[in-house]
């Protein structure tokens, strides 16, 4: 005999076990909150952009052929970047406790399609030194350049600036609890149909009849004598009745 669930069962299973809910889904934002605020480093983030264009000198229009290898050159100058020549040089200029390697890390390069400006990212747990950072990149790129392709086409077009109360760019707090809510909710539901599912224990006669396939035709009720013996009638515990036999509950 094939067991169906009504959407009536599905609510009150909900509503029976709506505290195990709530309290799990309390404990993963409570979690969330504590890491996102007060555990979680900040991080912060400070851009700058760089225009690649042609020779510095010619006063000539620009023609497509030209546009064409200063975009290529932009893969080329995006690797360079990030190369030792340039991270090296700026770490002694700002005095930086990092190695090259970590200050890769905290670097994006990266240009818009068929663009010759590049933005310059750089990430960091201080606001002021990530702004640092980037100028300093931006800055030893263009003096470098010179030397290391014999070219002067490298303009800064805008450089970081630290805001006065700058805001972070991980964690993002709100969104890490919303999702901890939903992940609470979620996991709040799965346990609670999990338990319904593992508990097997009858509960009323609507169960036995589920369980037996038989109709019940009586409820006995159990009386507690010593309720009976100071006048309360109320039954504390009944036995179900069905073809004859009698099952406790």
């Amino acid at each position: 005999m094939e067991e169906t669930i009504s959407l009536k069962e599905l609510l009150q299973t909900l509503r029976k076990r709506m505290k195990l809910i709530l309290g799990i889904t309390f404990i993963a934002v409570l979690i969330s909150g504590i890491f996102s605020y007060f555990v979680m480093t900040p991080i912060y983030q400070a851009s700058t952009q760089l225009l690649v264009n042609q020779s510095k000198g010619e006063d000539t229009p620009y023609q497509n052929n030209e546009v064409q290898t200063n975009l290529q050159l932009i893969n080329t100058y995006n690797v360079i970047i990030k190369s030792p020549a340039i991270l090296d040089k700026v770490i002694q200029d700002l005095n930086l406790n990092m190695t090259e390697g970590q200050l890769v890390q905290a670097i994006t390069v990266q240009n818009e399609t068929n663009s010759q400006v590049v933005n310059l990212s750089v990430t960091d747990t201080d606001a002021a030194r990530a702004t640092q950072i980037a100028n300093s990149i931006a800055d030893v790129f263009r003096t470098e350049i010179v030397k290391i392709m014999k070219v002067d086409n490298v303009s800064i077009l805008s450089k970081a600036v630290a805001p006065e109360h700058p805001s972070p760019i991980k964690p993002k707090k709100l969104q890490n609890i919303a999702i901890a809510l939903v992940v609470g909710v979620m996991a709040g539901i799965g346990l609670t149909f999990l338990l319904e599912f593992l508990d097997n224990t009858v509960k009323d006669e609507q169960e036995i009849e589920k369980l037996t396939g038989v109709p019940v035709v009586g409820v006995i009720a159990m009386m507690d004598p010593t309720k009976l013996s100071a006048g309360n009638q109320s039954s504390t515990d009944r036995n179900v009745v069905f073809r004859g036999e009698t099952i406790g509950s």
